[in-house]
């Protein structure tokens, strides 16, 4: 475990737990925009940063680890790693990362249509070529696309294709959950939203009549080879959904790095975290519980091996066997 260097208040210290404590308060104020983070840690005196933690939702953080950039990062959702350590999607050769944890957030992606089109599965969109209005996130950078861009390509077809048939994408910032984009669905302006975050806008979209388009077997079959997750929306989980639909996993905020990494600053990471996960804001009630953050969960899977580090520290803990 780490222990607090004695004494606990020297310059170095003070100074650098001022602007993180600062940056930690910034982060959660409504007034402030930017809230991803890029910590850099060096030793005084030193030219050159050696640990570089990214607090990231986009598959850029994969980008960052990979090149250098960044030595621990976070993104959403693990499936986006899942393709990257198969070489899938984007990725055009496996890439050697490991996991460190994964913070447990239950999601799943939902490509949400009016009933009036009466498309029940993304089959039958592409077999009537139907000329679909979707609203789409603005973040251009969010992994929604690149899942999204995925899971049309396992039927191949692709959002340009819906443009060519008379359909349109608007991309808008904000949650699905807007009154410009289920708002606009609500009063026939788009035909479809199409967005993660389903437990914050599903029980809205159910009400007004809105049904989820389902992923056909045999594209998740291709899509899990791939390195993605099917994912079950139910009526237990959304009352008044009725029949079960299947489509892609999207839990779990991830943290990873390098297989390279060196374990000493893996391991030391995770007893950081232990040591303050009273502080760690989460989805559920009471300190994060690091039990579950070490293993595959409904709310968050690993999808990807764990750094010799990050087992190391769990199995010590007894968080393993």
């Amino acid at each position: 475990m780490l222990t607090p260097q004695k004494p606990l208040h020297t310059p170095a210290i003070m100074r650098s737990r001022l602007m993180l404590e600062a940056a930690s308060e910034l982060a959660g104020a409504n007034e402030w925009r930017e809230r991803q983070v890029m910590i850099m840690m060096r030793a005084q005196g030193d030219t050159e940063w050696k640990t570089r933690l990214f607090a990231s939702d986009a598959p850029d953080s994969i980008d960052a680890v990979i090149n250098g950039e960044a030595d621990i990062a976070i993104c959403n959702p693990g499936g986006v790693l899942g393709m990257a350590v198969r070489g899938r999607g984007p990725y055009k050769k496996p890439l050697p990362l490991r996991s460190l944890m994964v913070i447990p957030q239950f999601d799943q992606l939902g490509f949400a249509v009016s009933a009036k089109t009466g498309l029940k599965t993304l089959g039958d969109l592409k077999r009537t070529r139907y000329p679909l209005r979707i609203s789409l996130r603005g973040q251009p950078n969010h992994s929604v696309h690149l899942v999204c861009n995925h899971v049309l390509s396992a039927y191949g077809m692709s959002l340009d294709d819906i443009v060519s048939w008379g359909g349109k994408v608007v991309y808008t910032e904000g949650m699905p959950y807007r009154p410009d984009r289920l708002g606009a669905v609500e009063r026939g302006e788009l035909d479809a939203v199409w967005d993660e975050a389903l437990p914050l806008f599903a029980p809205q979209a159910i009400a007004m009549g809105v049904r989820f388009l389902a992923v056909d077997e045999p594209q998740l079959q291709a899509l899990e080879a791939d390195g993605l997750r099917r994912a079950a929306i139910t009526d237990e989980e959304y009352p008044g959904l009725g029949e079960d639909v299947w489509s892609i996993d999207f839990s779990g905020w991830p943290v990873f790095c390098l297989e390279s990494a060196p374990d000493e600053m893996i391991y030391n990471f995770c007893a950081a975290a232990d040591n303050r996960k009273a502080q760690i804001p989460w989805l559920g009630s009471g300190p994060m519980p690091l039990e579950r953050l070490c293993k595959d969960g409904k709310d968050g899977a690993l999808y990807i091996p764990l750094h010799p580090g990050a087992e190391r520290y769990w199995k010590e803990r007894g968080y393993l066997p």
